[in-house]
């Protein structure tokens, strides 16, 4: 053999020996890796399939997705487990150990407390169906895992927070799976899972879990409320809108890199659903649209691989919670599990450092008192209290610029369309009496915030929900129920086909009053233009206000009619005595 052709040979024996080494060390590992997350993607995204072993092999092998089909073949051989809690009543499903019936035992639909109490998740094959569940992938095709399809055996029939339910499953290739559930007095569940291997070697697996709604809710539509997809990642809030997720289609919205701790989940006005993995863990946090013929909407996480040891037994533990966003309930999961950020699932909003302490003032007062009402009435007047230095200073200036008023008015007729002298006039009089004409927006810019923090207090919060105040409203939660359109109920028809701005209550127009009060004891402004919005804006308010929160507007009224006290009282004090 030529040296040539010994050298064009030893060079492709080196080349293949180079691809052969570099499939095995580098592709093949990226490859069995692709195949893990195909499969858990897969999973994910369609948990409800028939044949599901068969068909997550085969998904494995070929990276293709799982059909979609109904549960009707699961649902044969499962049964139903009571949930019977102080909170919670409802039922979980064998197939899948999925939770999907659940309702709030605390809390009605409606007012008069006579109807169903809130229903919160509902069974896959019911009317628009909402669940939880957990389960686990695995890479290797020939290993089934339990997943939505898996039918669990169990020989209890009750979960409580006395009695917790235990699960078996076999896979019958060397893999047994135990899981237990437990519900404490409130609204969470703990799921604890062990699998044992019997195998001749090792076995990686990924646990999962996920919240599927079907349809899109009935949502408030305010903006500074948000309802739909929600999840904390590395301390940070993340929110979705269902209308953001249905243009992200099936990829979904993924968080990456994966985070250590955190929940995700799905949240209305007052209830939630969320995913709580063991806060020491790694996961991967997604949200996604589903489509269909429903809309399809899903939170999930998949958790780091977890190695099983021939004849080894591995433990895992999530927490599920399901139920109303009680402040002082996820503040206290929040300690108790270490869960970063628990209680933005309250919706504070920007004031956050406002909302929440005002809250807890509310809360405590409500305590003392028995009565929400009476707790905003007292609220607002340790506000007034607090904001009494600021006021009295800005009060002072608005009673020396209504003795200034006749000086200033002269000036007007004085000086007529010469603009700049009348200002120049005006600003070196300013300065001689020391008076600052803007001092009179002082108390009002202060107010902004706390309007706000305040309104988000009654509009989000739980405990706000059906509190009675005393007569005609009872729930302060809700607009002023009065109308002027039926004399305040004097005249027997219904006001519900007007637009709530038309339809002003008795609380409402209270308000406008001590506002039209309040404006009378201000010094009329030299602006024309200004002078005739600030006559106007009471009335304006009173239309504005009709649609709040009626707690929202006794605030507001108790507010106007301390500060008319206040600015009456210092007003007096500056005048000149007689002698």
């Amino acid at each position: 053999m030529s040296p040539d052709n010994r050298n064009l040979l030893a060079a492709m024996v080196l080349s293949f020996a180079i691809l052969v080494g570099w499939q095995i060390i580098f592709v093949e590992p990226e490859l069995e890796a692709q195949r893990a997350r195909v499969a858990s993607e897969a999973l994910l995204e369609d948990p409800a399939t028939s044949g599901a072993i068969q068909a997550a092999q085969s998904a494995s092998a070929t990276g293709t997705g799982l059909a979609s089909t109904s549960n009707a073949d699961a649902a044969v051989d499962a049964v139903r487990i009571t949930i019977d809690a102080p909170r919670l009543s409802g039922s979980l499903t064998t197939a899948g150990s999925r939770i999907d019936d659940l309702v709030m035992l605390d809390y009605q639909v409606e007012l008069n407390g006579t109807d169903d109490p809130v229903r919160l998740l509902r069974p896959v094959d019911g009317e628009l169906p909402y669940f939880m569940e957990l389960g686990w992938v695995s890479a290797d095709a020939d290993q089934p895992v339990p997943t939505s399809k898996t039918v669990w055996q169990t020989n209890d029939s009750v979960l409580s927070p006395d009695s917790p339910v235990t699960l078996f499953w076999d896979n019958g290739k060397g893999l047994i799976f135990e899981r237990q559930i437990e519900i404490d007095a409130d609204y969470l569940f703990t799921f604890t899972d062990s699998v044992r291997s019997n195998l001749s070697e090792a076995i990686s697996l990924n646990p999962y879990g996920l919240v599927r709604r079907h349809g899109t809710p009935e949502l408030t539509g305010i903006y500074i409320l948000h309802e739909g997809p929600l999840g904390v990642f590395d301390e940070q809030l993340n929110e979705e809108d269902y209308s953001e997720l249905k243009k992200a289609g099936a990829d979904g919205l993924k968080y990456t890199p994966e985070a250590q701790g955190g929940w995700i989940g799905i949240t209305d006005k007052y209830w939630l659903t969320a995913l709580i993995p063991n806060q020491a863990e790694t996961v991967s946090y997604s949200m996604r649209s589903l489509g269909g013929i429903q809309d399809r909407y899903q939170t999930d996480f998949l958790g780091a691989p977890i190695s099983v040891a021939p004849g080894e037994t591995i433990s895992w533990s999530a927490n599920l919670f399901a139920g109303a966003k009680k402040l002082s309930v996820l503040d206290g999961y929040a300690d108790q599990l270490n869960i970063a950020n628990f209680d933005l699932a309250i919706d504070f909003g920007w004031f956050y450092f406002l909302t929440k302490p005002f809250f807890y003032a509310l809360n405590f007062l409500f305590s003392m008192f028995g009565n929400f009402g009476v707790a905003i009435i007292i609220f607002t007047a340790i506000m007034r209290l607090a904001m009494y230095p600021l006021a009295s200073k800005s009060y002072r200036s608005m009673g020396k610029m209504r003795q200034l008023s006749p000086k200033l008015q002269e000036m007007r007729e004085r000086h007529g369309d010469d603009r700049q002298k009348l200002n120049q006039e005006m600003m070196a009089l300013y300065k001689q009496e020391k008076v600052n004409p803007a001092a009179g927006c002082l108390p009002i810019l202060l107010q902004i915030p706390i309007f706000f923090a305040l309104y988000k207090v009654l509009y989000v919060s739980i405990e706000m929900r059906h509190a009675p105040f005393y007569g005609w409203v009872q729930d302060l939660s809700d607009v002023d129920p009065t109308s002027i359109l039926n004399l305040f109920g004097l005249l027997p028809y219904s006001v519900d086909m007007f637009p709530q701005f038309m339809s002003i209550g008795i609380w409402p127009i209270l308000m406008g009053l001590t506002m039209w009060v309040q404006m009378r004891l201000n010094p009329t402004p030299p602006d024309p233009i200004q002078a005739k919005i600030f006559q106007y804006m009471p009335i304006f308010f009173t239309f504005l206000l009709a649609g709040f929160p009626a707690g929202l507007v006794i605030y507001w009224t108790v507010n106007n009619l301390l500060s008319v006290i206040q600015q009456w009282w210092i007003t007096r004090s500056m005048q000149p005595k007689a002698s």
